[in-house]
């Protein structure tokens, strides 16, 4: 009993000493880190090729390196004690079937048994594959006792014998040929001598060899396939993070963009309140002065009727004298006006706001159109993913002012990518050169030639300085200390004797030219509208909104953001400049000489700009050219 009880422990146990990759009992089994124990044979095969990556078939765990397998001893004496025991088992099932049991050995439950060849009633028990016939247990008895029968061979009994024949040669099938993948008898040996072909038996063990190969195969190719799926939502995850990270930057910078306009709309609504309240108070005051003129009249109104009651005639003509000696003014009325220039400059600030806002997002649509691939039809007959043989694939044109950035998700092929860091690489260089050529050309066009961006300059007397005085219809400018000054103006320089042209100018080419006096004190440059109108930061050339060239006797000098460089003189009194806002200079020339570059400034303007000047001296003084266009 206890025998019979071990015996039934052990087959309970058979699924747990199964190999989950071959599916048969362990064969030296070995145990990975994780735990989980595998036919050493199986888990070469798994592991076959790889490099690193290691993991257990099973439950996926990954492993630093390749673990090193020992041969789990316990494991494999449970395997070999079950196998002795199923062995045990089948040699009593023989006898049993030898003594007459009346069930014939190998027969699947619920199918009828094989019937014997011989009396073609009893179930056979064996198949005896030399005599290509099924016997039962009475009529194998001659196989099993007769010598002449010792060499023949017994499997369990078969149903489908005459299947395992060569329908040809009507032999028991005994090779495989692995060309025609057929099995075949051997006397088809001689039809098959160029075959590669081997016995049942090989042919069987390489087959399983192959698919436990293949199966392998596959398992690791659903490894990949896992990961791979894994990286692809990692991916997506990713994209999705970066795509709301950059929606928040957009977010923020868009509502600096609103804050500065409303602080822009704040300052000029300011002005104009501001103008409003002086107006205010000034009828305020008259109101004021008018009430107590009104009560004067009232109060000698008052007295004159008292007076006419009086009956003594002496007191009467004495108040009278007095009374007619009293004398009132008419009541005047001052006139008070807003100040049209402050309404006006207001009014015009918020015109000039709204245009640049518009061409800065018109000039953006533009770009990101002209970034866009070209999309062509490409022929039916060509791959969707190759260019035609002698085309090249179309690239966005950029212009020298595109920054080449390289995009928050790469999702294009590798040699897409190459090429987009490639062009990234090339496109500043490229940018430069043609500033440089664009740059050269213009500086070897004669005079004539750039009179046809002529520009005629006059003087903006609301940003004049008080003691610069304006002339020839606003063409010339001078200093004058006596001058008693121009009206208050929020655009008007308070501490250098400065003033900018009227016209500003945002997009295209254009060209003036400044007279200037021999051995000046005065400065000729460029600057924003939104440069300061008082203190430090209001001086031409010393901050970044601005940039001019300076005469100080016989020295000259450029100026940006505050920082100078002297530059070789020149004898020339009369200055062109030349300014070119889509290609971001400005060039200042001497006309009449040879060499006539004085200086050239190279930026990227990003608001209108205006021609600005500065007087040192008392005596110095500027005069704007009149071009004919």
């Amino acid at each position: 009993m206890a025998a019979l009880e071990s015996t039934l422990g052990l087959f309970g146990l058979e699924e747990e000493l199964t190999c989950s990759i071959c599916l048969c009992l362990f064969s030296s089994p070995v145990t990975v880190p994780c735990g989980h124990n595998f036919c050493a044979s199986c888990l070469e095969l798994s592991w076959a090729g790889l490099s690193g990556g290691f993991s257990c078939p099973q439950c996926r765990a990954t492993f630093a390196g390749r673990p090193q397998l020992q041969k789990n001893t316990v494991l494999c004496r449970v395997v070999e004690q079950l196998q002795g025991r199923s062995e045990a088992k089948g040699e009593e099932e023989e006898e049993e079937n030898e003594d007459g049991d009346g069930k014939a050995e190998g027969c699947w439950a619920g199918e009828p048994p094989v019937p014997c060849d011989s009396c073609q009633e009893a179930p056979a028990v064996q198949t005896c594959l030399t005599c290509t016939a099924s016997f039962c247990a009475e009529h194998l008895r001659p196989h099993r006792d007769s010598p002449a029968f010792r060499d023949h061979q017994l499997c369990p009994p078969l149903r489908d014998l005459q299947l395992r024949k060569c329908p040809q040669h009507n032999r028991l099938f005994e090779f495989f040929c692995g060309k025609h993948g057929a099995c075949i008898c051997s006397l088809c040996l001689l039809g098959h001598k160029l075959c590669p072909t081997s016995h049942l038996e090989q042919a069987k063990a390489a087959a399983q060899s192959a698919l436990k190969k293949k199966l392998t195969e596959l398992h690791n190719q659903g490894e990949r396939t896992a990961r791979a799926m894994g990286t692809v939502k990692t991916n997506q995850n990713q994209s999705a993070e970066t795509a709301s990270r950059k929606k928040e930057l957009i977010r923020n910078e868009f509502s600096e963009i609103k804050a500065a306009i409303e602080a822009r709309e704040n300052d000029i609504m300011k002005a104009i309140t501001e103008e409003e309240k002086r107006v205010w108070n000034k009828f305020d005051y008259i109101y004021s002065v008018l009430g107590n003129k009104k009560n004067e009249i009232q109060s000698l109104k008052d007295q004159i009727e008292m007076a006419l009651t009086e009956s003594d005639d002496i007191l009467f003509l004495k108040r009278a004298a007095a009374l007619q000696q009293t004398s009132t003014k008419e009541a005047f009325v001052p006139v008070v006006e807003m100040d049209q220039n402050v309404l006006h400059s207001a009014y015009q600030s918020a015109i000039i706001l709204k245009d640049v806002v518009k061409v800065a997002v018109i000039q953006s649509k533009e770009k990101k159109e002209e970034a866009k691939p070209v999309k062509t039809k490409a022929p039916p007959a060509v791959h969707p993913n190759k260019a035609p043989a002698g085309k090249k694939p179309q690239v966005p044109h950029q212009t020298h002012k595109e920054k080449s950035v390289p995009p928050a998700l790469k999702t294009s092929q590798e040699t897409g990518t190459k090429e987009k860091k490639k062009a990234a690489k090339v496109a500043p260089t490229t940018a430069t050169a043609a500033s440089k050529e664009l740059i050269d050309t213009f500086l070897k066009k004669p005079r004539e030639e750039l009179l046809q961006y002529a520009a005629n300059i006059t003087l903006d007397y609301n940003t004049a300085h008080n003691t610069v005085v304006l002339s020839e219809n606003y063409t010339r400018m001078s200093i004058s200390d006596t001058f008693s000054g121009h009206k208050y103006h929020p655009q008007r320089f308070t501490d250098y004797r400065q003033v900018l042209g009227f016209q500003c100018f945002k997009r295209g080419i254009h060209y003036w030219e400044v007279q200037l006096q021999q051995s000046s004190f005065c400065a000729v440059g460029v600057c924003y509208g939104s440069m300061e109108r008082q203190g430090p930061e209001s001086r031409l050339g010393r901050n970044s909104r601005s940039w001019c060239i300076e005469w100080l006797n016989s020295k000259i000098s450029s100026w940006h953001n505050d920082v100078e460089k002297c530059l070789p003189n020149t004898k020339a009194t009369k200055i062109g400049v030349l300014l070119h806002c889509e290609g971001g200079f400005v060039i200042f020339m001497a006309v009449g000489e040879k060499n006539n570059l004085i200086y050239k400034f190279k930026a990227q303007f990003t608001e209108a700009l205006y021609p600005a000047f500065w007087l040192f001296s008392s005596d110095a003084v500027l005069s704007l050219c009149h071009m004919k266009e």
